[in-house]
C-alpha cells in the first residue's frame, strides 16, 4: 500500500518495543562482541541503533535527526534519540525502493539522496517524518552504471554538492570523462564541475576545518596480488589535480594495462597509502573538544574490509593525522570486527555527533555504534 506513489511510513522502535504507538523500553543489546572492540584507552562504544539494515552513509539533520542511507536495501532511515541518552529509540524508513541510495546529505531543511543516476531532495523533511514528502528530482543526471555506481555525498564549505563518480570497472579507460571523478554542483542541481580526476572510487570525503581543503579515501584497484596496490587517503590541494586512476596506483605502482602510457610523476601522490584491499570508505574530521587533544586535527576513516584478498584485512577504523608537509600518519583506532578471518562487522561511516561523540556505521551487522571518551 503506497501514498502518491511512495511507500508508507514505516516505524521501528529500535532496541524499544512499539506499543499503541509508543516506544517502550526492552532488555534488547547489541551482540556481545561490540564489547570486545578494541579502542584507545579511556574510550568506549556502545550501540546507538540496531535493525539499521545496510546501514551506510550518515548525516544529521538539523533538529538532531539522524539520516542514514543503505546499500543493498533501497530505504532511507531517519533515527531519533529522543531522551538523549546516546541511544536512538525511534527508527523511521522515509523511502523505500530506491537504487543503491547510499549517500545522504542535508542543508536548508532538505535531504538530499544518491541514487546511482540522480540526486533526490526530500524539502522540510524533519517536520514531515511521518509522511514524508515526494522527492524532488534533481536536473543533473549521472552514469547510469551500478559497478561503483552508489555515491556518498556531502556539501562542502562552498554551499555546493559534491558528488563522486566512481570508474565502471575494475580497471578501465572510459570515453566518458565524467567516470573516475569527484564532481560538484549548486544545491539546486546545476553547474556541475570536476573537482578531482583520476579517481578510482572514493566513497567517503571531508574538508579539513583548518584550511578548507577537501580529503578524501579513494579504493584501490583489485587482481595484482593480496599486498598490492595500496588503498588511498588523498588531500585536494587545488581543483583539477589527477590522482594516477588508471595509468597509476597508490601513486608510485604502473597499471599493468596502462601504466606506460603516463609516468606516476604525473600525478597527484597520495596523503598516505592505507594498505591493500583494506577499502576505505568514510572519513571525517574530529571536531569539539570530546576527545583527547592529541586528536585535535585529526580524522577517522572507516575501512570496510577486503572482500578478495586471501587473508582478510581492514574491518577496523583507522585515525589518520595530517603532517605539515601534507601527508598524513595513520595508526589503528577501532579493531576487533575481524576475528581470525571471519568478520561480524564492516564500518562504512563515520560521523561526528553534536555531542562530540563519534557514530559509525556498519552495513553488514545492520548497526550504528556510538563511541564516546571518559577519563581513565
Amino acid at each position: 500500500m503506497t501514498r502518491r506513489g511512495l511507500p508508507l511510513l514505516t516505524i521501528v522502535c529500535s532496541g524499544w518495543l512499539l506499543s499503541g504507538g509508543v516506544c517502550l523500553p526492552t532488555m534488547r543489546s547489541g551482540p556481545p562482541q561490540v564489547e570486545g572492540i578494541a579502542l584507545p584507552e579511556g574510550f568506549r562504544i556502545g550501540v546507538f541503533a540496531d535493525g539499521v539494515t545496510n546501514a551506510r552513509a550518515m548525516c544529521w539533520g538539523d533538529r538532531g535527526t539522524l539520516f542514514v542511507g543503505s546499500k543493498a536495501e533501497g530505504v532511507v532511515h531517519a533515527l531519533t534519540d529522543m531522551d538523549r541518552d546516546g541511544r536512538a529509540d525511534i527508527h523511521r524508513i522515509i523511502a523505500r525502493d530506491l537504487r543503491m541510495p547510499a549517500g545522504v546529505a542535508f542543508r536548508d531543511g532538505a535531504l538530499y539522496v544518491s541514487a546511482v543516476d540522480r540526486i533526490l531532495r526530500f524539502d522540510s523533511i524533519e517536520q514531515r517524518l511521518d509522511a514524508p514528502p515526494r522527492p524532488v528530482e534533481l536536473p543533473q543526471r549521472f552514469p547510469d552504471e551500478d559497478h561503483h555506481g552508489w555515491k556518498f555525498i556531502a556539501f562542502g564549505p562552498d554551499g555546493r554538492l559534491y558528488v563522486p563518480v566512481g570508474a565502471p570497472c575494475n580497471s578501465c579507460l572510459s570515453e566518458d570523462g565524467l567516470f573516475a571523478t569527484i564532481t560538484s554542483m549548486t544545491a539546486d542541481g546545476r553547474d556541475l564541475r570536476i573537482e578531482a580526476h583520476g579517481v578510482r572510487n572514493s566513497v567517503g570525503f571531508d574538508w579539513d576545518p583548518a584550511t578548507g581543503q577537501l580529503w578524501f579515501t579513494d579504493n584501490g584497484r583489485d587482481w595484482m596480488g593480496d599486498d598490492a596496490p595500496d588503498c588511498e587517503l588523498d588531500r585536494l590541494e587545488q581543483r583539477g589535480l589527477h590522482f594516477g586512476y588508471p595509468y597509476c596506483h597508490a601513486g608510485a605502482i604502473p597499471d599493468p594495462e596502462f601504466g606506460a602510457e603516463h609516468p606516476c610523476s604525473t600525478f597527484t601522490a597520495p596523503a598516505a597509502r592505507l594498505g591493500a584491499h583494506v577499502a576505505p570508505l568514510g572519513m571525517r574530521f574530529l571536531r569539539g573538544a570530546a576527545f583527547p587533544s592529541r586528536y585535535e586535527g585529526a580524522m577517522l576513516i572507516a575501512e570496510h574490509g577486503s572482500w578478495n584478498r586471501s587473508t582478510p584485512v581492514g574491518y577496523r577504523v583507522v585515525a589518520a593525522f595530517p603532517e605539515p608537509d601534507g601527508t598524513a600518519r595513520t595508526e589503528v583506532f577501532a579493531d576487533g570486527w575481524l576475528m581470525g578471518n571471519r568478520a561480524w562487522g564492516r564500518p562504512v561511516d563515520v560521523l561526528v555527533a553534536p555531542d562530540g561523540s563519534v557514530l559509525i556505521s556498519d552495513d553488514a551487522a545492520d548497526m550504528i555504534y556510538r563511541v564516546w571518551y571518559e577519563d581513565p
